[in-house]
């Protein structure tokens, strides 16, 4: 997956940008932008790419993203079956920082709001949003600007006190995003993404960036503070995961599904990253 620079940046004479998607399925782009984005899924399933998170995503999910994380809603193949009657319906808002004006963060009534930009650094996903909240923001689009811009002020209150959420991207992810390298690095990501499921490793990835494998291998680990191997691994069991969740094959299919050439592997490496065996991630997840 190519990562693109999207332009979001509100309308003229706009501190925020809001917008209703209703589509037979959202944009397959992997990209970024400079502003946050806030998504409610309405309407719609499938798998969320967020920096180094591979997640399943349905209707209701809240997630809230920094500045400048890569990230994609890609929608379940039925989505884009010629005949499909399916609809994907997400409310999202895209804002600065500081769009209210600098310093609006460091008074004392907004520390919780600043907490959560803090914490959206990395991606948050909230869990078991209310009914109420969801339906505050399948308003916002019909609001006028200075309306739009008191509720979504109150949606972010109340997400700031929201105490079931996950934080999604890893810091050592997040920390990359900042070094001068980023332009080797996105095409790191680039190539994992694209490539995870089928056999890749160090070699494939130096020989992209033009390294040899002994200096990739120094740059990764001193970037992510975690071996290429790892790092993949990781990203090969969050899809797991997601297919898992969807039960659409068996273990040993999703094994291979996910880039591993064996299943004792796959296996060895679900217990290391998730702490247990699929099978119990599985009934964990039903139950």
């Amino acid at each position: 997956m190519k990562l693109h620079l999207l332009n979001r940046s509100s309308i003229v004479d706009r501190s925020i940008k809001v917008s209703r998607n209703l589509y037979k399925n959202f944009l397959r782009v992997w990209h970024f932008h400079p502003e946050f984005e806030l998504v409610a899924i309405i309407r719609s399933s499938g798998t969320r790419f967020v920096g180094d998170n591979i997640e399943r995503f349905d209707s209701g999910d809240v997630v809230l993203i920094g500045k400048d994380i890569p990230h994609m809603w890609l929608n379940d193949d039925a989505y884009f079956e010629e005949n499909s009657n399916l609809m994907a319906e997400a409310i999202a808002v895209h804002f600065e920082k500081e769009f209210l004006g600098k310093g609006f963060l460091e008074v004392p009534e907004m520390h919780l709001l600043s907490n959560l930009f803090e914490l959206a650094a990395r991606g948050i996903r909230f869990l078991n949003v209310q009914e109420q909240l969801l339906n505050e923001f399948k308003i916002l689009p019909y609001l006028d600007p200075t309306a739009q811009v008191i509720k979504v002020i109150d949606i972010l209150s109340h997400l700031s006190k929201h105490k079931d959420y996950r934080i999604i991207c890893s810091s050592t992810f997040v920390n990359s995003l900042h070094r001068t390298e980023n332009r080797r690095l996105n095409k790191i990501y680039e190539y994992v993404f694209e490539n995870f499921d089928k056999p890749i490793g160090s070699s494939n990835v130096a020989e992209i960036i033009g390294m040899n494998k002994s200096a990739f291998s120094r740059f990764f680990k001193k970037t992510h503070r975690k071996p290429f191997t790892k790092y993949l691994n990781e990203i090969r069991i969050g899809y797991a995961c997601k297919l898992l969740i969807e039960n659409r094959e068996n273990i040993t299919s999703i094994a291979y599904l996910s880039g591993f050439n064996n299943v004792s592997n796959f296996n060895r490496q679900f217990k290391i990253i998730k702490g247990k065996t699929p099978s119990l991630y599985l009934k964990d997840f039903k139950d």
